[in-house]
């Protein structure tokens, strides 16, 4: 089981006081799965996003990615983990807009060293037709463009995990497709995917559909 989150729980202060984001929920995903999670906004679909990536520590239960507890790692170590285990795409894309869209890519190798880094960008940024792009910035590309760049710098360090917030939500019709390929691309080669999103047609694409409602696995909905 690459992702493997069990009775986790989290609280966040809100102006009225606490708000129980995730309330007791599991959830695991496999090698070679595609997951994805759906509810309506504020339910805890990136919370639970954020538990999985190692980036939000639970207050109650337990997350493992392959096997390991990134939270019972030191803060160096776990981002070290994460560099080395976990992609991460997001609808707002997160790239550096003063940097080449080659060194967007390459952005992941820093916390690894990895000395075929550049050489491995250029192949997956000309998998995703990206090769005439390397030296432009993001500013200089469309939507499509700066989330094709946004999944190489995610594959870059050959996670074992991609997770993806809305990744397909700024993105025309043709462009989500694309980018929903190569999710179902990575899950088929063995990665675990999880997706969060509000999209019925990126939904369609997951082996699996998870529904979240008020923090709590709606065992309502029929996925």
């Amino acid at each position: 089981m690459l992702v493997d989150i069990q009775d986790a729980r989290k609280t966040y202060q809100g102006a009225s006081g606490q708000v129980l984001a995730v309330d007791d929920v599991s959830l695991s995903v496999d090698g070679g799965e595609f997951v994805a999670i759906q509810g309506p906004s504020g339910c805890g679909k990136s919370t639970m996003l954020l538990l999985a990536g190692g980036l939000l520590t639970p207050e109650s239960g337990s997350v493992q990615i392959g096997g390991e507890d990134p939270y019972a790692l030191t803060a160096d170590a776990r981002s070290k983990f994460r560099a080395d285990n976990i992609g991460f795409v997001f609808q707002q894309f997160h790239l550096v807009p003063y940097l080449s869209v080659l060194d967007n890519a390459l952005a992941p190798s820093i916390a690894t060293g990895s000395k075929d880094a550049e050489q491995r960008a250029r192949e997956l940024l000309d998998q995703f037709g990206l090769s005439h792009r390397f030296e432009h910035t993001p500013g200089e590309l469309s939507s499509g463009e700066r989330q094709r760049t946004a999944l190489a710098r995610a594959l870059l360090n050959e996670p074992k995990v991609l997770l993806a917030d809305e990744p397909t939500g700024n993105l025309d019709t043709e462009n989500a497709t694309e980018v929903l390929k190569h999710l179902r691309k990575f899950a088929a080669s063995g990665g675990a995917v999880l997706l969060v999103t509000h999209d019925a047609q990126a939904a369609a694409t997951a082996d699996r559909v998870i529904h979240l409602r008020d923090g709590k696995l709606d065992t309502a909905a029929v996925a």
